[in-house]
């Protein structure tokens, strides 16, 4: 074996890892294979015998190339979007069936991390989304993710705790009771298939938010409340009608499909029994990058 080959099967070992990484901090799955990509690029080109830890190299190799795509989007004016202006951003759902997710889900599914994390991600600053990810997501040291950044090992420490205070004041702990989430999701979906507004605002915590995402050509969505939630879950009960049980990153979900076309994939976040979060994504051009042949099936 040549040492190429014993270099590009050593890469493929860390590959589902660095897949991982990128994901969190790009919330793209498709601009996450180009970062891991790129990471193997750069270590074919470096001197790889010199790397004593060649897996924590490659993961700060691996933030490096996400955080400059990230600052690349925000000089492109595709900032981070806060909900509160009403628009949103949804993260690339993981759908996979109903009765679970295959191996290589599971590596990139390590810590459960729902669309709802996913979607405050998006919300931080790249500096903030890269120190946070790295050490409070894969354990990886302050005193080397400050040189990514280009700052001091305190500043990079500062920079994560911001993240961890937006993570935490805006993420739900979700209900870790499999059946009884989907039993929620059943509910919902039951009610708004028969318009039935007093069973939707029951399934719903009060202070629920329901997030749209439809793309470029669709307006984006956030509501707030049970009534108002559950009045425009009604008005699109056809999506409910042709929904199917699935796990969208890793939690109980539905995709709606219709003449085997993908109209939609819809996350919940349920606490105590009741729904506190709905990302729903139905932009077409997403949608149609996505292997729902599982939940087909």
């Amino acid at each position: 074996m040549s040492g190429t080959e014993l270099l590009a099967r050593r890469f493929e070992e860390h590959r589902p890892h660095l897949r991982a990484v990128a994901y969190r901090m790009l919330g793209s799955l498709s601009e996450a294979e180009d970062a891991v990509q790129e990471a193997w690029l750069r270590l074919s080109r470096s001197d790889a015998d010199a790397v004593e830890n060649l897996g924590g190299w490659l993961t700060t190799v691996v933030g490096r190339v996400c955080l400059d795509m990230l600052r690349s989007r925000t000089t492109r004016r595709e900032d981070p979007l806060d909900d509160q202006d009403g628009r949103v951003r949804l993260p690339d759902p993981i759908v996979s069936g109903a009765d679970g997710l295959d191996p290589e889900q599971e590596v990139l599914l390590a810590d459960s991390v729902g669309i709802a994390l996913m979607v405050v991600l998006e919300t931080l600053v790249p500096a903030e989304r890269l120190a946070f990810v790295l050490h409070d997501l894969f354990a990886v040291p302050f005193d080397e993710i400050a040189p990514v950044l280009g700052r001091s090992t305190a500043a990079a420490r500062q920079l994560a705790s911001r993240g961890r205070r937006r993570v935490q004041g805006a993420v739900p702990a979700p209900d870790p009771d499999r059946a009884r989430l989907r039993a929620v999701a059943d509910a919902f979906l039951a009610a708004a298939r028969g318009g039935d507004f007093d069973a939707l605002v029951a399934v719903l915590d009060p202070e629920v938010v329901a997030r749209s995402d439809g793309g470029a050509l669709r307006p984006s969505l956030v509501r707030r409340g049970a009534a108002e939630v559950a009045s425009q879950a009604i008005t699109f009960a056809r999506l409910a009608e042709a929904a199917r049980p699935a796990l969208v990153n890793g939690l109980p979900g539905v995709v709606a499909l219709a003449e085997g076309r993908a109209l939609s994939v819809m996350a919940f976040t349920v606490r105590d029994g009741r729904i506190v979060a709905l990302d729903i994504l139905t932009d077409p051009e997403r949608l149609a990058r996505i292997d729902f042949s599982a939940v087909e099936a």
